[in-house]
């Protein structure tokens, strides 16, 4: 079981990245497994703001290909959205001791994490170092 943040979705989407055909590569490979990833409804968003953002890309992603691209990541059978259940505000607590130092920006990571660590998944694949900073993480930079 793992989480696919944002940026890898987003290169995956993404034809004029220079990772496009790994980031590509490997959501296909994982829509098609077997065993169960997730990503969240922040990461949905997440995906959406930045994909439809003309200051992030010089032709945006008009928001129904956006969603189209996320509607075919969600049809995998074996992807799932994680979701705050009722042991959320004690998990975050949990974190929000363990964890040093969450401001700003990072405050949406440790969103992530926190519902990671409420679903038992250790795993994510992103780009995005400041995950390291969650000691139940296991990070994998897949580029």
């Amino acid at each position: 079981m793992f989480v696919v943040d944002t940026n890898i979705l987003i290169y995956a989407a993404d034809r004029d990245s220079p990772d496009h055909a790994k980031c590509r590569k490997f959501v296909q490979d994982w829509r098609l497994q077997s065993s169960h990833w997730y990503i969240t409804w922040g990461i949905v968003y997440e995906f959406l703001r930045v994909a439809t953002h003309p200051n992030v890309f010089r032709k945006p992603f008009p928001m129904a290909d956006a969603w189209r691209f996320l509607e075919a990541v969600l049809a995998s059978p074996s992807a799932g959205v994680l979701v705050a259940t009722e042991r959320h505000q004690h998990v975050a607590s949990e974190v929000f001791t363990v964890v040093r130092d969450i401001t700003g920006n990072l405050v949406f990571d440790a969103h992530t994490a926190i519902l990671m660590k409420e679903h038992d998944v250790k795993t994510i694949y992103t780009r995005d170092t400041d995950f390291n900073r969650f000691p139940f993480l296991d990070v994998i930079d897949p580029i």
